[in-house]
């Protein structure tokens, strides 16, 4: 009986041994695989939350700066707060919690999050401000265009078309720190104007959410006022210049009024070939959606990020990679958003009698 139970005892630990070796192996082997295929494992993943894609402009960006990134070996993840600074707030920080690399923000409100990205900061996660300044925080990079020149590029064309007459001024978001540079850029050009007394302002409106529905209301309102006496609308983007426009053909001055905007939406520029809006402000979206891509990757291997100055936003000075805007009417629509292929010939000239088209490109 005792050399039998030692017998079992000595086969146990054999096997036991044997076992451990393969546990060993397939941990070895586990491991080796994960090295292999540590693409997955280490792929970088950026999170990319939008203020709005509803309107035309963010998804443009949206697809040019997933394709960058991926392109370069990021995966993406995007969200919309669709105009809702409590959405974008409540989904950042749900982001944060994903294992992101790096954060890249259109803010709804420039001023409503400096608490998630204060968080962010403190996990390690570098963020990105796209296009639109978050303010009071610490910001590891901003892209976006001269927004100042920008204003400045819209008050220019309209006082060149009309030097003196009633101006009526169509900001954009108020809670957008971009729209404020905008309207900095327009009056760099207004005020001499208007200080010399050849320009009128009847009216200055700020639309919320850009939305054309409020600058629709927003115009009904100021050609009621002034009994349709209004030359000039500096409209801020195309969204609020496409609800001016809609208030001023109700009155049949579509088209007798010159009007601004920005963005060469598509409804924009088929307004401008259509002769109801005079120009627009075209950000050519494939630069910054492609730099800024480029910018969060960057960010997120810890990589030094060249900018081209800095911008403070009331707590420090963020480094700032400064893109440049080009202005667009009806004599260079093909040269500029059609042969960048922003939007096809036949999609601008939709509404335009063929005989009036100009010259295919």
């Amino acid at each position: 009986m005792k050399r039998l139970l030692t017998l079992v005892f000595v086969l146990l630990i054999a096997f036991a041994l044997v076992a451990c070796g393969q546990d060993a192996a397939n941990n070895n082997s586990s491991e080796e695989g994960n090295n292999e295929g540590g693409e997955s494992d280490d792929k970088l993943t950026i999170g990319l939350s939008v203020s709005d894609l509803q309107l035309e402009r963010w998804q443009h960006d949206r697809d040019i700066f997933t394709e960058k990134a991926e392109e370069l070996g990021a995966e993406v993840l995007v969200q919309s707060a669709n105009g809702d600074s409590a959405k974008q707030l409540s989904q950042i920080e749900n982001m944060l919690s994903q294992g992101i690399d790096a954060l890249a923000i259109i803010a709804v409100n420039s001023d409503a999050l400096s608490s998630v990205v204060d968080k962010a900061q403190e996990q390690g996660i570098p963020v990105l401000a796209y296009d639109r300044l978050i303010n009071n925080t610490t910001i590891d990079a901003y892209v976006s265009f001269d927004n100042v020149r920008v204003g400045e590029m819209q008050a220019e064309y309209l006082t060149e078309q009309v030097p003196s007459g009633k101006y009526f001024l169509m900001g954009g978001d108020p809670k957008d720190n971009n729209a404020h540079m905008f309207r900095e850029g327009q009056m760099n050009v207004l005020q001499p104007l208007i200080d010399s007394g050849d320009i009128e302002v009847v009216g200055d409106q700020w639309a919320d959410g850009w939305q054309a529905s409020e600058a629709l209301n927003i115009m009904e309102n100021a050609l009621t006022a002034n009994d349709n006496d209004i030359d000039v609308v500096v409209a801020t983007n195309d969204s609020t210049a496409g609800g001016a426009i809609q208030a001023l053909d109700a009155q049949g001055l579509a088209g007798e009024v010159e009007i601004s905007g920005q963005d060469a939406d598509l409804a924009g520029v088929q307004r401008i070939v259509e002769g109801t809006q005079s120009m627009t402000v075209y950000k050519p979206i494939k630069s910054i959606a492609t730099k800024s891509a480029e910018v969060a990757v960057q960010l997120a291997k810890g990589e030094e990020v060249e900018a081209d100055g800095s911008v403070d936003n009331g707590s420090m000075e963020v480094p700032f990679i400064k893109l440049d805007p080009i202005m667009v009417n009806k004599d260079n629509v093909v040269d500029t958003v059609v042969a960048d292929g922003f939007h096809s010939f036949d999609d601008v000239y939709e509404n335009v009698p063929e005989e009036e088209r100009p010259e295919r490109p």
